[in-house]
């Protein structure tokens, strides 16, 4: 939001320096952005891009030179001897008279006339001032200097808004009011600074000027002076031609209006138009400005309807209803826009029809012309929520929706419609009816709040005297008395302060403070920002700690994580919100998914994400299927939670799931020779095998299994302490073409970490690292071809006991020599005590024992 300072000094008078007012505006919670300096010098910033302290707002503008800028007055225009598009003014600047050469457009209306009967107040500049070009594109400077342009000496110039800084408008020069004295230093006359100030939620209430303006009084000490609210009404009354419905007082809880007989539609007064423009709105006419003006003085947006209008759809009294729109109702807006509206707009109608998108923006058929005589100005309070969303769902961003949306107080409908209403009487000549309509269904309670002084010390750390915290509430409007306590039995006892309760009142245009402990915290907050938050010293705490509680869940899940980041894969987070379409696309055509019922939005972005995910493999493959065009290998993860419909409860469960993506070659490319060959079921089945190992899971199995979205006899079941937990392998390869990854396998595992989180032990044993060497032997056994490896070390470990430390696969062999049917596996087995060194007889005990159970139990023939 922009702040002119010259208007803000009109609600609190204050000298000190513009960046100071910006710093403490910032440090007590209204940031300014940026100042742009208009004819000002700053005092301790920066301008035009020139580095100053550094750390505050950015900062532009250019600075008038006061002896060199001022305000001339031209009193005749008479044509260019050798130019018909130039003109030669007749100018004097206090001082003397000049003959000023200028193009300028909108002085050729007066050439040839002579002395004129009323002079033009221009900007004048003398030789050696530094302006901006205002021929150039952007800020380019310049430096005025003597020349001869067609015969006729030129030494200075009649100024162009652009060339002064204040707009980028320089089709003609600036014509200043009739008021502005000749010689007068421009800076003095049209000098201003300009804040740029962020609202941030917390501070909606500040996004006007007399807002700003009470958060300066607040700061510096000084006196607010809001504007008059009250209007002279001497017209005919309304309450017999206006009738007011509410239909949705949640909605709309006040509804005003007022009605403005015989004005006349006319540019605005120049102060008000300055204003405006430096406000950043763009004036239109008297009318219409004034609404945008009392919209930014006050913050309460108003709308103005051509009364004759509303007459004539009625054909008698009016009667004005808020509703939400009906189906597929549609509205033509201020814009020229015709618009279909949603069923939870809230519209502003007639008995005809829709007038307005409520606290957006107006109707076309209503709005006020140049013709217009009669106003009816409306003056309301919207549910801000409400607001938010229709300006979603149109696209349809305004001033005035920008404060509705972030809540405006009931309160403030009256003194918008007297401040706007009395304006148009004065500055368009009209008639206030001498009631006005006032529909209040749903009127908002005062909010109070008992505040201890203990507690501010509790919260800030500093003890603030009940004096000071009196002066600062009620300098931001809140009202404050002790609260009276029970009768004491030692009347002389002197009271300490800290056992005082103030009972707090906020003013009735904050929507943000709450009640009970919320509105403490909301009040103490308010006196800490003003009182300084650079004057609250450190301090310990001095509340009991609470007890510390673990988070065991978020533990196992960060240890997971852990573990698949030092196996080498890439973590990443995707949308929790899908399409089922998106996750029926993991299944191939033919394998229908299964019929699941989804967490659906009320009112989704976009139809891509109108439902709560029931996969987290389906979210990981959108990020592999975006990423196809860019990088040749894929290792992939993400753990988090699904969302799964429950018939007994509104809310979902959300357990959590892991899924695992590979693709690609086994390593990035590198100086030194690196395997490329593509990964493979055994590199994703490895890295899980690693992942268990590292999280200290038992008895981690895999078996064949079937699942429709992975290619047939490439599917292995996850299995801990004999509980299926998962299923990894290759995806089918028509699920796999759906995601354009080229050229090679996509490897997945999904697994349910939930059942995995009674097996994840926090505290484990941790086998000594034994002193004595190992004894390391070779073993190859012949098996049947369906025997599986995981069979095989199984028995293994299980003959081997407790001195069989580690088995590690080196070797499949097929062919003649072991038979049609039949593989070799060759094994390397590490046999260790960990009190001695084992003997050879020992070694040998243990290798019998396990060729005992190879033979015994899976018909193995072990190679000699």
């Amino acid at each position: 939001m922009r702040v002119p300072l010259s208007w803000l000094k009109e609600y609190v008078e204050f000298d000190l320096p513009a960046e100071e007012i910006a710093d403490r505006l910032t440090f007590a919670g209204l940031e300014v952005e940026g100042i742009e300096y208009i004819g000002l010098a700053p005092q301790n910033g920066y301008i035009d891009g020139l580095p100053g302290t550094g750390n505050g707002p950015k900062a532009k503008g250019l600075a008038w030179d006061r002896a060199k800028i001022v305000v001339g007055r031209v009193f005749e225009v008479m044509p260019h001897p050798n130019a018909d598009r130039l003109v030669l003014c007749r100018l004097d600047d206090g001082q003397s008279i000049h003959t000023v050469l200028t193009g300028a457009p909108n002085l050729f209306p007066y050439k040839g006339q002579g002395p004129l009967p009323r002079p033009l107040k221009v900007a004048y500049a003398r030789e050696g001032s530094v302006l901006y070009d205002g021929h150039q594109p952007g800020q380019a400077l310049t430096t005025l200097q003597r020349m001869k342009i067609r015969g006729v000496e030129s030494y200075s110039m009649i100024c162009s808004e652009k060339e002064l800084g204040i707009s980028e408008a320089h089709e003609g020069v600036l014509i200043l009011p009739d008021d502005a004295p000749a010689g007068m230093p421009l800076a003095d006359y049209l000098g201003d600074v300009i804040f740029t100030v962020k609202i941030n939620p917390n501070m909606a209430r500040d996004a006007c000027l007399l807002g700003v303006a009470r958060e300066v009084a607040a700061l510096t000490g000084r006196k607010l002076r809001p504007p008059s609210f009250e209007m002279k009404a001497e017209g005919e009354p309304l309450r017999k031609l206006l009738h007011i419905k509410i239909e949705r007082p949640e909605l709309n809880p006040r509804f005003t209006a007022v009605l403005i007989r015989g004005v006349k539609i006319a540019p605005s007064p120049e102060w008000m138009q300055r204003r405006l423009t430096r406000a950043g709105m763009r004036p239109i006419n008297n009318i219409v400005d004034i609404t945008n003006y009392v919209m930014l003085e006050t913050g309460q947006p108003l709308h103005a309807f051509d009364w004759d209008t509303l007459v004539q759809r009625a054909g008698g009294p009016v009667t004005i209803i808020t509703r939400t729109a009906a189906p597929k109702e549609t509205i033509v807006t201020l814009d020229g826009a015709s618009r279909t509206l949603d069923d939870f707009s809230i519209l502003v109608c007639d008995e005809k029809g829709a007038l307005s998108i409520a606290g957006i923006m107006g109707g076309a058929e209503t709005e006020i012309r140049d013709d217009t005589v009669n106003i009816l100005l409306e003056s309301a309070a919207w549910d801000f929520i409400t607001i938010r969303r229709t300006v979603d769902a149109q696209k349809l961003p305004s001033e005035a929706a920008f404060r509705f949306s972030r809540g405006v107080h009931p309160a403030m409908t009256l003194r918008g419609l007297g401040r706007a209403a009395e304006l148009m009487r004065t500055l368009g000549g009209g008639t206030i009816s001498r009631d006005y309509v006032d529909a209040y269904p749903k009127k908002a309670p005062a909010v109070r709040v008992d505040l201890p002084l203990r507690e501010i010390r509790r919260l800030l750390g500093v003890s603030i005297p009940l004096k000071k915290v009196a002066q600062i509430l009620e300098s931001l409007e809140f009202t404050c008395r002790v609260k009276e306590s029970a009768p004491r039995r030692k009347p002389r006892t002197k009271v300490n302060e800290e056992d005082i309760t103030l009972q707090v009142t906020a003013p009735d245009h904050r929507l943000d403070i709450g009640a009970g402990v919320i509105g403490q915290a909301d009040v103490i907050e308010e006196i800490a920002r003003i009182y300084g938050y650079a004057r609250i010293p450190e301090a310990q705490i001095a509340d009991l700690l609470p007890k510390q509680r673990g988070n065991p869940a978020l533990e196992q899940e960060e240890a997971a994580r852990d573990q698949l980041v030092n196996l080498g894969l890439q973590e990443v987070l995707t949308y929790h919100l899908t399409a089922p379409e998106k996750e029926a696309a993991l299944y191939p055509p033919g394998a229908a998914a299964p019929a699941a019922e989804y967490i659906r939005l009320a009112n989704p972005i976009v139809p891509e994400r109108a439902v709560m995910r029931r996969s987290v493999l389906a979210s990981v493959m959108e990020t592999v299927a975006r990423n196809a065009a860019h990088t040749d290998r894929i290792a992939l993860f993400e753990l988090g939670p699904v969302y799964l419909p429950r018939p007994d409860n509104p809310l979902p469960a959300e357990p959590v799931r892991l899924a695992v993506v590979l693709a690609g070659p086994r390593t990035e490319p590198d100086w030194q020779p690196t395997d490329r060959a593509p990964m493979d079921f055994y590199d994703l089945k490895g890295i899980l095998e690693a992942w268990c190992a590292g999280l200290h899971l038992p008895a981690a199995a895999y078996e064949p299994a079937d699942d429709p979205r992975f290619h047939p006899g490439r599917c292995a079941r996850l299995s801990i302490a004999g509980e299926a937990v998962g299923v990894l392998g290759q995806l089918h390869p028509q699920t796999a073409a759906r995601y354009e990854w080229p050229g090679c396998d996509l490897l997945a595992a999904e697994i349910d970490f939930e059942q995995l989180r009674p097996h994840l032990l926090k505290r484990y044993a941790v086998p000594a690292i034994s002193d004595f060497p190992p004894v390391l032997e070779d073993l190859a056994v012949v098996v049947a071809e369906d025997t599986p490896v995981q069979r095989v070390i199984e028995t293994i470990r299980t003959a081997g006991g407790g001195l069989l430390r580690r088995i590690r696969l080196f070797d499949v062999y097929r062919g003649e020599q072991v038979g049609a049917g039949m593989k070799s596996l060759a094994f390397s087995l590490t046999y260790q005590a960990p009190d001695k060194t084992l003997a050879n007889t020992e070694a040998t005990e243990i290798r019998g024992r396990i060729i005992q159970a190879l033979e015994g139990a899976l018909g193995g023939k072990v190679r000699r």
